[in-house]
């Protein structure tokens, strides 16, 4: 009889953790160009914006695949809160993100406004926390032979 070792698994594969880099760091970008925009009113950051949450959302949109794509494999386990949580979070992040980007689109003020800057705060929140999630260690129970 073999006692058990605590092992520290990784929460998500090196693919993974590379598409989650990319809204990770430019949904932040892209909330920081909003803010410089509604504090200058200059129009390159409305369009600096635009991109950075225009890419941000289809690497977002690549990432729910992916991850969809684990879960049906048996690479995620669903039995765990964590990585539903972890699917939850994706989704969102990718659905706000394809909002804010349809916002972004629209013409000056009302790309930006209200609504797209609390449409980018969401999408950089949940890229932070989805990010704090997928990075954080676990302990998994394993035996050793």
């Amino acid at each position: 009889m073999s006692k058990g070792n605590l092992t520290v698994k990784p929460f998500l594969s090196p693919v993974h953790a590379l598409l989650l880099a990319f809204p990770v760091a430019l949904f932040p970008a892209g909330l920081l160009s909003d803010l410089t925009y509604l504090n200058t009113a200059e129009i390159q950051w409305s369009n600096f914006s635009s991109w950075l949450i225009a890419g941000a959302s289809l690497v977002a949109g690549l990432l729910l695949l992916w991850a969809l794509g684990s879960l049906f494999q048996g690479r995620l386990r669903a039995r765990t809160g964590r990585h539903l949580l972890y699917i939850v979070l994706v989704a969102l992040m990718s659905v706000a993100g394809t909002v804010n980007a349809l916002q972004h689109a629209r013409d000056g003020w009302h790309s930006v406004g209200s609504l797209g800057v609390a449409l980018s705060v969401l999408c950089t929140v949940v890229a932070l926390l989805l990010g704090i999630l997928a990075h954080t260690r676990f302990f998994v129970r394993e035996k050793v032979a």
